[in-house]
């Protein structure tokens, strides 16, 4: 049988502790497309929906292209905004309704929104209402996702990534895709099990590339392979978003019409869960203070090729940081470096600035700091060489996150402070590929020092270059000491903020 399916992506995730606000134009800047266009712009890059796509032409299916809206991580997103792109698809579920067999969403799982601290939950609650209980859903989540039960109770599937840098994109909306053909066939019913823990994050923010966390993607692997089990995702949560369900989950999505799968689907979460809970201090990184990282830096001795590679944890604007903390930069120019990078920092003022002059001037001006100085860093009033600059900061990712996929910056400039070089961009986007730096002009591999907004993405393309790597708590927003940010909603007790002691009670939905 030839199904029709109705598609969608909705992605943003978002820091509560960003005092800023998240706008359609946000959204524009990476994708807000709507049918053909969105899939044009979207078939061939590392989105789940390619993923879609794929199983979907190899299944002859039809499908109806809602919506394709992704932001860069940032504050929480506007009340019209929201109200606007769940507008887009919850109009396209009406007008198919009655003919399409199965939906599937692309979603983050930690998006906010003024109003809803679940958003995606209300989405697919709404979704639920105009398409009644019967129609299969399947949605797919990044494993950074704040699970809640509406997004559980209206999922029959849920996928979550399973690496961390994520590269898995298109696997997962492919899984997705094949689960929910068999949901549309009706060889199988299914519902989807939460089990929530205790706590704000999981070790190693769910690293997919470290012990023991990587142990516990290829267990939940093992588990799909079980008569019933439909899926198996271990979420590692959003401990920047202050909402009631932050925090480490399990999903299992099982098969309502197999004997013993419900009973088995709880085996398998709290078998994850409590290996999640007692894994919760087995932290590989070692966060390094601005002073650590200059006295680290001053007595390196690299044992291989290229850069010293410094990531500057806690502004990664990929967690919804402001992106333009200082305090790294200020002890990277203190220590008078030749041949050194940092970047990207977004100071959208910074970059008008420089694009008022041109190529090769001196000019002088302040840098960074401007969005809260409070976290990460006063503005740093620098005088430097104009090395490079780009009107629209347009390049072409080729790494395993973004290759092939076209990314903007923005207004762009190359700043020269003494031997170090600047990145100062006017759009929000963490480190993540080489080309962000080589299509202006500075070339990682021959770098000695690299600075990099990131937390951990950057790890996929940089680390293969570097001859170490190393991280740097700046004490910006998303600094790994929660303790510097005041949770207001969270569900309490909850680890680290609180002690709990032996095994704790794991809330099942």
């Amino acid at each position: 049988m030839s199904f029709h399916i109705l598609t969608a992506e909705l992605i943003q995730e978002c820091s509560t502790f960003n005092t800023g606000r998240t706008g359609l134009d946000e959204y524009r800047v990476e994708i807000l497309a709507t049918g053909t266009e969105a899939i044009a712009q979207r078939r061939e890059g590392r989105a789940e929906l390619k993923g879609f796509l794929d199983v979907a032409e190899a299944e002859g299916w039809q499908v109806t292209h809602a919506l394709s809206a992704t932001a860069t991580p940032g504050p929480i997103v506007t009340a019209e905004a929201f109200e606007h792109l769940a507008g887009i698809i919850t109009d396209a579920a009406r007008a198919q309704k009655g003919r399409i067999h199965g939906v599937l969403l692309g979603l983050h799982g930690a998006m906010g929104a003024e109003g809803f601290d679940d958003p995606e939950g209300e989405l697919i609650t709404r979704l639920r209402a105009i398409l009644g209980p019967d129609l299969p859903i399947g949605i797919t989540l990044d494993l950074h996702t704040n699970t809640t039960p509406e997004m559980a109770a209206g999922a029959n599937v849920a996928v979550s990534y399973k690496t961390y840098p994520h590269i898995d994109h298109v696997e997962t909306g492919a899984q997705a895709a094949r689960v929910l053909k068999r949901l549309m066939e009706g060889s199988a019913k299914g519902c989807t099990l939460r089990l929530k823990l205790p706590m704000l994050d999981e070790a190693n923010g769910g690293r997919s590339d470290v012990m023991p966390t990587m142990e516990f993607y290829d267990r939940a692997r093992r588990y799909e392979t079980e008569p019933g089990i439909l899926a198996v995702s271990v979420n590692a949560g959003f401990a920047d978003a202050d909402i009631l369900e932050a925090g480490p989950s399990v999903l299992v999505s099982y098969d309502e019409l197999t004997a013993g799968a419900a009973a088995r689907a709880q085996e398998i979460a709290r078998d994850l869960a409590q290996s999640i809970w007692e894994a919760r201090n087995s932290c590989v990184n070692r966060f390094l203070s601005v002073t650590e990282t200059a006295d680290y830096v001053r007595a390196f001795k690299p044992t291989r090729p290229g850069p010293l590679v410094i990531a500057d944890f806690a502004d990664n604007p990929g967690a919804g940081a402001y992106g333009d903390a200082t305090n790294l930069l200020t002890g990277m120019l203190d220590l008078g470096l030749e041949n050194a990078a940092f970047g990207p920092m977004i100071d959208p003022e910074a970059a008008a600035i420089l694009h008022q002059s041109q190529e090769g001037d001196i000019v002088t001006l302040a840098v960074g700091g401007k969005s809260d100085p409070r976290f990460g860093g006063d503005p740093l009033m620098l005088t430097g060489e104009i090395r490079h600059l780009s009107a629209e900061g347009l390049l072409v990712g080729d790494g395993p996150v973004i290759g092939g996929i076209t990314f903007r910056f923005g207004k762009t400039a190359v700043l020269r402070v003494n031997g170090v070089d600047i990145l100062i961009v006017t759009e929000r986007g963490q480190a993540y590929d080489l080309q962000q730096f080589k299509a202006f002009g500075i070339i990682p591999e021959q770098c000695s020092v690299l600075g990099l907004k990131s937390q951990q993405h950057f790890r996929a393309a940089f680390e293969p270059i570097a001859a170490e790597v190393i991280v740097c708590d700046c004490g910006a927003i998303a600094s790994p000491d929660y303790k510097i940010r005041t949770y207001t909603k969270v569900r309490r007790p909850i680890w680290p903020l609180d002690e709990i002691s032996g095994t704790p009670e794991f809330r099942v939905s």
